[in-house]
């Protein structure tokens, strides 16, 4: 599973510029989108929401909002991705709709198991990141393998991942990966063949946890 984590200040700053990504996002085949845009003004949060989640239609990309479930779930997006410290799941998933997704930011064993009913949970910082750049402590490859065994659902692991660190996620059991340096690396716009080539390769060498 291939998430595309949104930070329009690595793109120069522009909300067109998030929109361009997604779209070619879309086009390549990401199959989850976070919005993450946490310091964008609600009107302006709810106005790129709407944006991407109509280019999204009808595709096969389901598009998240970071902590925003009021904008989520007005806009019409496919499911809302809380922070560590954020609502409970279960507050969350009264508000929204059946079929909504709710996921998690996780940095512990203990995080983890008190997430356990999400439907998914992104495990970080796994290796030093430029979005993290005062982070101290990382997850490293026996930090996400202990909380990819901890529990049921899916984990992406985020944090420094590059096309040459897939491997160190799928042998911790990882279901997939959460990025957004990864993605801009190649250009800022996800090509299909990269998206395909990483699916593969991570598919490949991921080992059941």
């Amino acid at each position: 599973m291939l998430c595309l984590v949104t930070d329009r200040r690595r793109l120069g700053g522009a909300v067109d510029a998030v929109v361009q990504q997604a779209r070619a996002a879309l086009a390549a085949g990401i199959d989850l989108i976070q919005i993450r845009e946490r310091d964008l003004e609600a009107a302006a949060l709810a106005a790129l929401v709407a944006r991407v989640v109509e280019a999204a239609r009808g595709s096969s990309t389901r598009v998240l909002v970071n902590d925003r479930l009021d904008i989520a779930i007005a806009l019409g997006a496919a499911g809302v991705h809380l922070r560590a410290d954020s609502m409970p799941i279960a507050a969350a998933r009264r508000l929204a709709p059946k079929t909504f997704l709710v996921g998690r930011s996780v940095h512990t064993v203990d995080e983890a198991r008190a997430a356990a009913d999400a439907d998914y949970l992104i495990a970080g910082t796994v290796f030093p990141s430029a979005s993290k750049p005062s982070a101290t402590a990382w997850l490293g490859v026996e930090g996400l393998a202990a909380i990819v065994r901890a529990v049921r659902v899916p984990v992406l692991g985020i944090g420094g991942a590059t096309f040459d660190r897939l491997d160190d996620l799928a042998s911790a059991g990882a279901a997939g990966v959460a990025a957004i340096g990864m993605f801009i690396e190649v250009g800022t716009r996800p090509d299909r063949d990269v998206v395909a080539a990483a699916r593969l390769r991570f598919d490949s060498l991921r080992v059941a946890p």
